[in-house]
């Protein structure tokens, strides 16, 4: 590895609110030039790679430096709305209940819109927005999905497309034929004994993008019916669950959307764990693939208390999985055929027929942990056009891979490098580091960009897997915003984004808390 660039001291510079600044980049046509980065998964097939890119490459990605940051209040926890950038803005949502623009170049604030004036209660942006026909559309934890304007921040509309009590929008939207689609799935399962568990129903929603109204509605279960009472007596209630926390992809040449599900939160039915290809105009099935046999879980399955454990009744069964498929799809063409591909918890990506269902080929790349996939793949994979790039999370170690997309033949496979916890800020936390990758992959030619839970984000040669670059975030960081931030685990629910020139990337893991009390920071990296 070459030596670790460290963020060069930044004149912090408090940032004046403009409200009515104008952003520029594409008309109200929403066509984006290749160079930017407009939804979560860069197009609509969920390449995640930034065929544009010309000004990074791998003989100078070496001599990437921290441009700017921008620092989240500590007390409102990590960020993990991945950005959008369109010509010099780069749009953000916050654990802070805000969403932004700023200069893409500086990180001069440009507008801000406060979710509050919304509905009632605190909330936070935790999904990536897309950037179309001169608005940006972006989800919240109140399960509100918005629409406001791309030059001002002005809101367009607002709606509450899930009322359920912890509906959550982690699945980002993607717009396309002038409607915005978008999942929903909510932590009702995270409730205790005398909660009547359960009956919250995954969905995927096709809304229209001038008025935010439902065109058509995906249920992921069958409405729960009350099946008996819980050991202590409270309504049970099921199939429920089968959230949908990932964002859909559309294969514009047949108008497929494709996306997967999550687990049962109680009972056992509907389309849990599975892979959906349904009509894009009219939700319609395609077809629906199951990747899991049985999998019902909910939070008191992890816990050691035998009282808790009477609350998971397949506990005993080996069916208490929380196996999701919460990574967001790839279509591809490969070896002569149209393919969609899909990554699990479980820690195996499935690849299959993407006109039948029919599976094609499946690898497991880590084994799964027990009560829980967190070793296996979470939240997305890259393809570019010649090779798939697959990340797994706490595999022990999290490793990157390059994938045949024809065979799933590994052309090359990196593990998280050793010295991961031993350097750099992580050093600090030998019990709190560990060696995986809650990010999803993002590439550019040349390029695989992947961060770690050591703390490190990383460049690696797309040929030979070899890391050419990386940054230690476990430090002192100046923020354009004010104050000093600090890195820390590199955040799931989105990934790197690469866009004219520059690289934006998120810090803070759920599940990987190394002492912070600055506050997280997106950081922006270029030349």
């Amino acid at each position: 590895m070459r030596p670790m660039r460290r963020a060069a001291a930044l004149a912090a510079a408090a940032c004046l609110l403009v409200s009515a600044a104008v952003a520029s980049g594409p008309a109200a046509s929403g066509q984006a030039p290749a160079d930017d980065w407009p939804t979560w998964t860069k197009d609509l097939v969920g390449s995640r790679y930034a065929a544009g890119e010309t000004q990074i490459t791998p003989e100078n990605v070496n001599g990437l430096k921290l441009k700017w940051a921008w620092r989240y209040p500590s007390q409102t926890g990590a960020p993990h709305s991945q950005p959008a950038v369109i010509g010099d803005t780069v749009y953000f949502g916050g654990s802070d209940g805000k969403y932004r623009a700023a200069d893409a170049k500086t990180g001069k604030l440009k507008w801000e819109f406060d979710l509050s004036s919304v509905g009632s209660g605190f909330t936070q942006v935790r999904d990536g927005a897309s950037v179309s026909d001169g608005k940006v559309f972006f989800g919240d934890t109140r399960g509100y999905l918005y629409a406001v304007d791309q030059a001002s921040g002005k809101l367009a509309w607002a709606e509450q497309i899930e009322p359920f009590p912890s509906a959550t929008l982690t699945s980002s939207p993607i717009v396309y034929e002038g409607r915005v689609y978008v999942g929903v799935s909510s932590g009702e399962n995270m409730q205790g004994q005398n909660y009547p568990c359960c009956k919250f129903r995954g969905h995927v929603d096709a809304r229209d993008i001038k008025t935010g109204k439902l065109d058509w509605r995906y249920y992921t279960v069958p409405e729960p019916q009350q099946d008996g009472t819980w050991p202590n007596g409270v309504p049970r209630y099921g199939p429920s669950g089968a959230g949908v926390w990932s964002s859909p992809v559309i294969d514009p040449t047949t108008k497929t959307l494709y996306v997967g599900t999550g687990q049962n939160y109680s009972g056992s039915g509907g389309h849990y764990d599975s892979v959906l290809a349904l009509n894009a105009a009219t939700g319609e099935e395609r077809w629906t693939r199951k990747m899991t046999d049985v999998d019902t879980w909910r939070r008191l399955c992890t816990s050691k208390s035998p009282e808790d454990q009477k609350f998971c009744p397949n506990l005993g069964d080996g069916t208490a999985l929380d196996y999701d498929l919460g990574a967001t799809p790839n279509v591809f063409t490969a070896g002569g055929r149209r393919l969609v591909g899909v990554g699990q918890k479980l820690g195996v990506y499935h690849v299959l027929d993407a006109a039948t269902g029919e599976i094609v080929w499946q690898r497991q790349f880590s084994k799964p942990m027990p009560g829980g996939g967190l070793s296996g793949i979470q939240w997305g994979t890259s393809y570019d056009g010649k090779n798939l790039y697959i990340a797994t999370y706490m595999g022990n170690p999290g490793t990157l891979y390059a994938v045949d997309p024809a065979t799933g033949h590994v052309n090359w496979e990196t593990a998280n490098p050793a010295d991961g916890c031993t350097t750099g800020g992580a050093a600090k936390y030998p019990n709190v580091c560990r060696l995986g990758h809650p990010p999803a992959v993002t590439t550019s030619p040349g390029i695989v960009w992947e961060g770690s839970l050591d703390g490190k984000f990383r460049a690696y040669s797309s040929e030979t897997g070899k890391v050419l670059w990386a940054f230690d975030t476990i430090t002192d960081i100046p923020a354009v915003n004010g104050g000093t931030g600090q890195g820390s685990a590199l955040a799931g629910g989105g990934g790197a984004v690469v866009a004219n020139g520059m690289v934006y990337v998120l810090t803070g893991d759920t599940f990987v808390n190394y002492p912070n009390t600055k506050g997280q920071v997106m950081l922006a990296f270029g030349h």
